[in-house]
Order: C-alpha cells, then structure tokens, then sequence
C-alpha cells in the first residue's frame, strides 16, 4: 500500500502510528476529516494478520465515522483507532500509553469504547488524556452506547419495514441477527417486545440459547445466517457482511443493521443489492445511535431525553435517504454518501466564509 496517495484517494488528513516498547502497544490512529468539529470514533483491539490489515480496516473507519457523525447532524469529524493485538491480553499500561499518544494530537481525535474495548478501558484511557467519551455513568459519562445503537437500529428497521413491506409495525415481521454482542442482544430484546419473529446466530452458543430461551428466537449456525428466509437480516457483528458469497445465499427483502462497513466493496456490491431488491439501510445511518449518545456527552448534555429524541430521528433520517435513492435511482449507499457530504460541504462553506473575521 502507498499511504500517502490512498491518504489522497479517501482525503484522510491525518494517519498517526503508535508504538510503546514498555507496553507492547502498536496501534494505529487515523484522522479523515475535522470540517464539522474534532474526529470522533471508537478504539477497537483485534488480532489483525498483518499491519495492513490493520492500516486498511481503520482508514476505512475512520471515513466511515465522518460519514456517520455528518449524516447524524452531529458537530464531528472522523476518526478512528485500531490496537494490533489479541484481545484477551490488556493492561492498564497498554491503555494509557494510548492514552498518551491521543493526548498529543491536542483534541483532534476523541475515542471511545468500540470492538474488544469496554468503558473500563476507556477509563485507563482517560487517565492519560480528557479526549475521551463514552465513560460510565458513575464518573458523569453517558455510558454504555450500546443501548442506543440498538435503539436507533430499531427505528431503522421500523422505517425500512414500513418502506420495502408496507407494514408500519414489526409485529409478526420475520428478523434474523447475526451476532449477539452488546448491541445485537439489546436489539434481540427491543424487537422481541414489538412482536418480531427472530431467527439468530452467535459463535458463542450461550449467547444464542440466552435468545432462545428469553425470546422465543430461532436458532441457526454462523453458516446458515445468510440464507435464511426472512423480511430484514440484521448484521450486528463484524463487516464485510455482504459480499459475493453471501449475496446469493440472501433470501431477504431488506438488509438493516447495526455491524460498521457492511459491503465488501460499495462500488459492487451497492449495485447488486439494488438489482436483487434487497433495501439495504447504509449501516453508518442506522447505526449512529452510539456515536450520538457520545456527543452529547463531548458537549455535556447527556439528557436522556434529548438523546432518546435525536436518536429515533435516525428514521426520518434513513427516510430520506430512501426517497433519495427512489427519486435519482441510485442504490441507497450512494444516496447516504451524497446526503452526508452535502452537509459537510454547506457548513464548512458556512464556516469559511467568515474566516479571518473578528468574531463580535
């Protein structure tokens, strides 16, 4: 990989290597774009195969965080930050040295929990640095984002119900989950009370039989997911979900959910969906409820009640983005991208404008 032109072909504007001899650290912190205020996007651990891997995955990130935090009407930029190594092996060392490294790039980049990474971490974090967010309750953070993912993926699936079905409630509507974490099990319980038939799959078989035997769920291998016959499959595990084998195995009329970089490659992918006519929710509009919650944190006013608002307004904001799609003929991806970079190309003209003007 040359960095510096796929730097350029993605517009990145910063891409920072972390190394900490004592720690073991080696991460990765990748800065796409601060037009709309500080890069915001969680930290996440994996055992990546090699370093460009690794380069690739958060590069991909981070833009996608722009795209999220922009189509959100959030006052963020993007970010995002990848720790190279195996997830069961932490130490308070390893997080502060993290912790460090954020410090040093003075505010541009915020972080939060993501994949393998819990608020505890993000504490050790915070010991070294304040740009942190998603801290627990009891030190005045909002808390476990995880929650209002789920919340916001719900309302995604009520609108893309509503639009591919023609049913305006879930009751009855059959859903598969692939992946039960935080996220994919709160969603389980948020559908569950709406009446949703739910089909699931996990790689840990307590997670499924939890499903199972709570709300009255299907259970399927990690294999079968993807084939199942159902109105919407809900991806909530990793990305790259949608790719050139799954595509014909799918049997949905829509694909909603909360998993990050869902298509394999947008350019290819995007277009099949559509040919197939399988509604696809781009995955940075339905998932925004997390990155919302941590906003509001950022500028301290973390209410429930105007988080609960803003997040349920990721359905006129996916509802748009359908009619969008509808009125040019374009796949749904397409029209996410050209809704989010409309917003940031108006207010950064805003703020330009008044560049080099004393502020009275």
């Amino acid at each position: 990989m040359n960095l510096f032109e796929t730097m350029t072909e993605h517009e990145h504007e910063q891409v920072a290597f972390c190394y900490d001899q004592a720690s073991g650290l080696k991460a990765i912190i990748a800065i796409h774009d601060t037009t709309l205020g500080p890069s915001l996007g969680g930290v996440r651990m994996w055992p990546y195969e090699s370093e460009e891997a690794a380069l690739t995955d958060v590069l991909r990130l981070s833009k996608g965080m722009t795209y999220k935090n922009a189509a959100a009407g959030l006052n963020l930029g993007g970010g995002k930050a990848v720790i190279i190594g195996d997830p069961s092996i932490k130490s308070e060392a390893l997080y502060r040295a993290l912790g460090r490294f954020i410090q040093s790039l003075g505010g541009r980049y915020i972080t939060a929990e993501d994949v393998n990474t819990t608020a505890d971490d993000i504490m050790l974090i915070r010991e070294e640095t304040q740009f942190v967010s998603g801290m627990p309750e009891y030190v005045g953070g909002a808390g476990d984002p995880s929650p209002w993912t789920a919340l916001g993926t719900l309302e995604g699936i009520r609108v893309t119900v509503a639009k591919r079905l023609g049913q305006h409630s879930l009751n009855g509507i059959r859903i598969a989950i692939q992946g039960l974490g935080s996220v994919g099990t709160a969603l389980c319980e948020l559908l569950h009370e709406e009446g949703a038939q739910l089909v699931v799959s996990d790689l840990q078989e307590s997670r499924v039989q939890a499903m199972c035997e709570n709300f009255g769920a299907t259970a399927v291998s990690v294999d079968e997911i993807y084939g199942v016959e159902t109105d919407v499959f809900v991806p909530c595990a990793l990305g790259a979900v949608i790719n050139d084998q799954t595509l014909t195995q799918f049997r949905c009329a829509a694909i909603a959910g909360a998993a990050n970089n869902q298509l394999l490659d947008e350019h290819t992918h995007g277009p099949q969906l559509k040919a197939r006519n399988i509604l696809y929710a781009p995955d940075y509009i339905i998932n925004a409820g997390g990155v919302i919650n941590c906003y509001y944190e950022v500028i301290q006013e973390n209410i429930p009640e105007i988080v609960t608002a803003k997040v349920k307004g990721i359905g006129d904001t996916l509802a748009s983005i359908y009619d969008i799609a509808e009125k040019e003929d374009i796949p749904t991806h397409q029209a996410a991208a050209r809704f989010a970079e409309n917003r940031i190309k108006t207010i950064g003209k805003v703020r330009s404008n008044f560049l080099g003007h004393s502020q009275m």
